[in-house]
């Protein structure tokens, strides 16, 4: 009798510890707008760009990343990862112009890349038994948001003692004290049987399905709504957000500013994304996949439509970032686990990181829009509800999808 793999693994806490750093200083970099932004006069634009010009080469990269994991190995892909991290973060700490942050934040974004979902949820992936997989990619996808918990306000606290520079040095500091911990992650290859099949093969198959076209079509409204609210909810709270009154829980909580308040909504919204991740992964090994999908991008809509009508106020601020939150990476272990199953474990990495592609355009719209229509309108109205209806788009792609895997052309004889 074979005995039972345990859900919690070396690889699986490994996994995790790389996450929460890389997503801690990911998620911190909409704190850092107005700072800034005030330092240089610069237009809200300039570092939206920079933030933007991250996301979109955190999307390149990640397939990228995901095919270095399959051919060089998974702790050689995040060494190089996490070290690209680094570089990106100490130059764009003496960067001074809006031109040189963009430049240095492809660095930052290719980093991210090599440290993040694409390569760190293949490698989990294999390592899981069929019994904990969807569950193990949850446990993965909520670290993302243990990242977001504390990366804000760490941020917010540190610019209260030192230039936003020293803090990127910190960052970059941290992102490869991390790397102590890969001797511990040591994954088993995939399965034989699909060893036998090359990249290009299972790459084309999925090219050619048109489920695999619905999924990448459907990640974008994630994409956009999640940059969005990342780089520019900080700055819009600040900004929109009626007052704290003196004497309130929140003051008592020492929250007493709207600056605060919105690094404080970014951690809130990864409290709640890790029970919605984990139940997302509950769900995930008992219904279709794909209605789990479309229930949560209906959600979302309905949640950024109801708030953006409503006068923002800081009970308003901490509902939504909870409702949100609960919402927030709860796609990506139904989104991972959903290319898993339709094409196996071999190249989940490659074929992920192609789905995360669009993620990540979707993202950069997000964010580049944000700071764009800000500078020309003087608010985000405009832009909420361009993700209210992205997120539409969303919920109607996935119904289609078919979650049962298409079959293997048959090989032409030699």
């Amino acid at each position: 009798m074979s005995a039972r793999t345990p859900l919690l693994t070396p690889v699986l806490l490994v996994g995790c510890a790389v996450l929460i750093v890389s997503f801690s200083i990911r998620a911190s970099f909409g704190v850092f707008q107005i700072p800034i932004a005030e330092q240089f006069g610069w237009l809200r634009a300039e570092f939206s760009m920079a933030i933007a010009v991250q996301n979109l080469a955190w999307g390149i990269g990640q397939p990228i990343f995901g095919a270095l994991a399959e051919k060089i190995g998974d702790r050689r892909a995040i060494v190089l990862g996490a070290l690209t991290y680094a570089a990106g973060l100490v130059l764009s700490s003496f960067a001074v112009s809006p031109e040189a942050h963009q430049l240095y934040e492809v660095l930052v974004g290719f980093g991210i890349a090599g440290t993040g979902f694409g390569v760190i949820l293949a490698v989990v992936g294999r390592a899981a038994s069929d019994e904990h997989r969807s569950m193990s990619l949850a446990i993965v996808a909520a670290a993302g948001s243990g990242g977001q918990i504390f990366g804000p306000p760490v941020a917010e606290w540190l610019l209260g003692m030192m230039a936003w520079s020293q803090v990127f040095l910190l960052f970059a500091a941290a992102i490869v004290a991390v790397l102590l911990l890969l001797p511990l992650m040591r994954a088993p290859a995939a399965p034989t049987v699909e060893l036998e099949e090359s990249m290009g093969r299972i790459v084309g198959r999925a090219a050619r399905d048109p489920s695999f076209s619905l999924i990448f079509i459907g990640f974008f409204s994630c994409g956009y709504q999640l940059g969005f609210v990342t780089a520019h909810f900080p700055a819009f709270v600040t900004e929109m957000c009626g007052p704290i009154m003196a004497g309130g829980m929140l003051h008592g909580m020492g929250i007493t500013t709207t600056s605060a308040l919105g690094a404080a909504a970014l951690a809130v919204i990864g409290v709640f994304n890790i029970a919605g991740t984990l139940g997302a992964g509950w769900l995930g090994n008992r219904l279709p996949r794909k209605h789990v999908l479309a229930g949560i991008y209906a959600a979302r809509t309905v949640t950024a439509a109801v708030f953006i009508l409503l006068p923002i106020t800081p009970g308003s601020v901490l509902v939504f970032s909870a409702v949100m939150g609960t919402l927030w990476l709860a796609t990506v272990p139904l989104t991972s686990g959903l290319v898993a199953h339709l094409y196996g474990l071999r190249y989940m990495g490659t074929l992920y990181g192609i789905v995360f592609f669009s993620h990540q355009l979707g993202s950069f719209l997000g964010v580049w829009l944000g700071g764009r229509f800000y500078d020309i309108y003087g608010n985000y109205t405009l832009v909420w509800w361009i993700g209210v209806a992205v997120g539409l788009l969303s919920v109607l792609v996935h119904l289609p999808i078919r979650e049962t895997r298409p079959t293997a052309p048959p090989a032409v004889a030699a």
